[in-house]
């Protein structure tokens, strides 16, 4: 018996002791009946492939630095084939410190695109934003591009200046705890649960029983409470700010935007890489700057567009993908654009 083990790299066939590779890019043809048993092999990429160093992806005078903000943002890892991974507010955090020790960089752009995430994850990444502002004193410009809703505008109205795509949806400001009542569902199926608990509340929130309504005044006052943080936050960096257009968890355009004072001015990536040169080089028409990404030696970048490759692939369970069934990690309170209700499993949830 032949056994074919699909790998990276090719195809290697196994016959007895003996053992030879193809390497190929399609499809290996064979003659005659193939008795076979093949085994893919996808790992992660590795996460532990040093620390983030300045990559190169524009030349100029004057480095100004991207810090990326893509995708759902947990603070856990994401993991899983084709993912590096990695937790979003650590890996944010240490891009943070490798620019506060770069004494090159001049200027900061936190590229945006991301529909926000939970409200803990966020808010530890603004507080880490302003922290840096505050050490370093290094201009922050943040770049609005397809989405950056929820939790993900919350860490860029901390910048300077923002400068968002006219086609970008942004705003989004509210808090969100996605709950499910799974009880006639699961009935269905003959189960029924028997908790045993030592805390009349300890199972709040569960998804095998409904809701009482004292329950739901409890979660109601704690999402209440986040969103006032969020709002106040927001307000303060951000005075001309319409809290009755702004505040009420609406999406809006680009130049909505503008209008509802969330953003400054229209513009694209390469606009807000020239207005942050330009505030860190008063005095004229700033050149066109160096443009530097911080990546790990095994994550490549070679646009001001590059992208670390963070969602994981999905294994094809035996339940179906249905809001609330699989919920082991997943309800946090979220502050995030998410009309699609299983976009918790991006996460790797």
């Amino acid at each position: 018996m032949r056994h074919l083990v699909v790998a990276a790299v090719g195809i290697m066939l196994v016959s007895g002791c003996q053992r030879f590779v193809v390497r190929t890019e399609s499809r290996v043809a064979m003659a005659g009946p193939l008795d076979t048993r093949v085994t893919a092999e996808m790992p992660p990429v590795n996460p532990h492939a040093g620390p983030v160093k300045p990559v190169v992806v524009q030349a100029g005078a004057g480095r100004v630095a991207i810090v990326d903000v893509d995708g759902l943002v947990l603070n856990a890892p994401f993991v899983g084939p084709l993912s590096v991974g990695e937790n979003p507010v650590a890996l944010f955090r240490e891009k943070l410190d490798a620019i506060e020790g770069d004494r090159c960089v001049r200027a900061v752009v936190l590229r945006v695109h991301s529909p926000g995430g939970g409200v803990a994850a966020c808010t530890a990444m603004r507080r880490d934003l302003e922290r840096f502002k505050e050490r370093t004193k290094l201009p922050v410009v943040a770049s609005l591009l397809d989405v950056a809703a929820g939790g993900a505008y919350y860490v860029a109205s901390a910048a300077d200046v923002v400068v968002a795509e006219p086609a970008a949806v942004t705003g989004g400001l509210g808090v969100i705890l996605n709950l499910f009542n799974l009880q006639d569902l699961m009935a269905q199926f003959n189960v029924i649960p028997q908790p045993i608990k030592a805390g009349e509340l300890v199972d709040i929130g569960s998804s095998a029983r409904p809701l009482k309504e004292a329950e739901k005044q409890m979660l109601q006052a704690m999402a209440d409470e986040f969103h006032k943080q969020i709002l106040a936050d927001v307000a303060r960096s951000r005075p001309r700010i319409d809290p009755a257009r702004a505040f009420d968890g609406r999406i809006m355009t680009g130049r909505q935007a503008v209008d509802a004072g969330l953003a400054d001015r229209v513009g694209d990536l390469d606009d807000a890489l020239q207005v942050a040169a330009g505030i860190s080089q008063p005095g004229g028409a700033a050149p066109r700057p160096e443009v530097v990404l911080y990546r790990r030696a095994n994550d490549p970048a070679r646009t001001v567009y590059a992208v670390t490759p963070n969602v994981p692939l999905q294994g094809a369970g035996l339940l179906p993908n249905l809001p609330g069934l699989d919920r082991t990690k997943l309800p946090t309170f979220l502050s995030v654009w998410q009309p699609e209700l299983t976009m918790e499993k991006l996460g790797g949830k």
